[in-house]
């Protein structure tokens, strides 16, 4: 099978390395990838929006499997140019349609398919320019601290949690006249706080069945301890240590079964991944945001986990004969470091020269933002490099991650020291 990853980053290199793994992959290419990704498969020079080149290049290539990695394609409807071009009729795509997407294009839908289907979340309500002040009389009636969402796609980042109320009408008066995010917070969702502890949850679905992958806890904010700004994701521990047999009873019964449920009901075309971002109150699991793929860094630590045959079961999920796969699944836990470039997630720079890779044992080395120039791997991005390892609790597999850290160099190298802090 001749198959075609879209995306550039660790979660790619990720999905790059296991399906490289699969006897049933003949050739892979991944557009645009990076120094990690060319290690495992061709790089091929094509932007993930450039959709007429995307089906040029599936087409010349004989590509039998596109598997689409970052989510602003699938809002903007990859999926559904690829089945509209009678060409591509044969093409397996693993990735919900746009109307399928929008679970994550916007969040003032995904709050409302939760409602539907009496998915349990956070109350909230959504607001515009127009209806700044009655989003200011909002906020009042709640309780600090403030949570303001901007509607649409945000690179993870839109995103407040503010403990003064009014600091709280500043932001959303920022949002939205001001235009703090863009376009994303045209709308602004404002929701009740939730406190407990979070942790992600990863389904593959072919809009009727679904698999439960490995439960992953990452950690966003740049600082030790949970301080500083929201990042892409500084970390990722799988499985998480307090998601027992019973918690994941009730996140199966209440969350993914009726989220699936309500796909089908709706008629959505969804074959691909639901990202679930939870959060534990007390014992009650709660709905804080869908995704419609993989999360990065989380995708390091899940699919290592994965024992079958990745290009087996995608294949069956875009096929729709998911109930025909048997998921086998590592025992171990699986831990990722990352390493970030010196400043991020504000002004950074890049093409620093990364040393010591070859030194890395015992452990995975997946690139995120890194690129190769006169024949040497340099860092292209804020999140730079993830090191995977295994152990039989996440004391152990951090240990080995952080040894293999240790191993690597670039200038003003930046990782947090404390991940699994919360688990202790």
């Amino acid at each position: 099978m001749k198959i075609l990853i879209l995306g550039s980053g660790g979660r790619e290199h990720t999905f790059a390395y296991k399906i490289a793994q699969s006897p049933k992959c003949e050739k892979l290419y991944i557009a645009p990838g990076n120094a990690g990704t060319s290690n495992v498969g061709k790089n091929v020079s094509l932007n993930v929006g450039d959709f007429s080149g995307i089906k040029d290049f599936i087409l010349e290539n004989n590509i039998d499997m596109l598997v689409v990695g970052p989510e602003d394609p699938l809002v903007k409807g990859i999926t559904d140019f690829c089945k509209a071009e009678p060409e591509l009729k044969e093409l397996l795509i693993v990735g919900p349609s746009k109307r399928g997407a929008l679970l994550e294009g916007s969040k003032e839908r995904a709050k409302e398919f939760m409602a539907m289907h009496n998915i349990p979340t956070a109350a909230y309500e959504s607001f515009t320019v127009e209806s700044l002040e009655a989003g200011k009389a909002f906020l009042e009636t709640l309780k600090a601290p403030y949570v303001l969402k901007a509607d649409g796609l945000a690179a993870g980042k839109g995103v407040l949690i503010l403990n003064d109320l009014a600091e709280a009408k500043a932001e959303l008066e920022n949002m939205l006249k001001n235009q703090k995010f863009g376009e994303a917070s045209a709308k602004v969702v404002i929701e009740e706080f939730l406190d407990g502890i979070e942790l992600s949850v990863f389904v593959l679905t072919d809009g009727k069945n679904y698999k439960i992958l490995p439960t992953a806890k990452d950690y966003k904010r740049i600082g030790e301890g949970d301080t500083g700004l929201n990042t892409g994701g500084m970390g990722a521990i799988s499985p998480v240590p307090f998601a027992d047999a019973e918690f994941m009873q009730k996140i199966e019964e209440r969350i993914v079964k009726p989220t699936v449920d309500g796909l089908a009901e709706e008629n959505i075309d969804y074959k691909g991944f639901v990202f679930i971002g939870l959060i534990k109150v007390g014992e009650e699991p709660y709905v804080i945001e869908y995704n419609v793929r993989m999360g990065d860094p989380e995708t390091e630590v899940v699919l290592p986990r994965v024992k079958s045959d990745l290009v087996e079961v995608l294949a069956k999920a875009a096929q729709g004969k998911l109930d025909e796969v048997d998921l086998e699944i590592d025992e171990r836990t699986a831990t990722t470091v990352m390493m970030v470039s010196g400043g991020y997630p504000e002004a950074y720079e890049k093409g620093k020269e990364i040393t010591g890779i070859e030194n890395v044992e015992d452990a995975l080395v997946f690139h995120a933002g890194t690129t190769t120039k006169d024949g040497k791997v340099v860092t292209n991005g804020g999140r730079v490099i993830a090191v995977t390892a295994f152990g039989e609790d996440y004391k152990e597999a951090l240990k080995k991650s952080y040894q293999n850290v240790e191993k690597l160099q670039f200038d003003k190298m930046y990782f947090r020291k404390d991940l699994g802090f919360d688990l202790a």
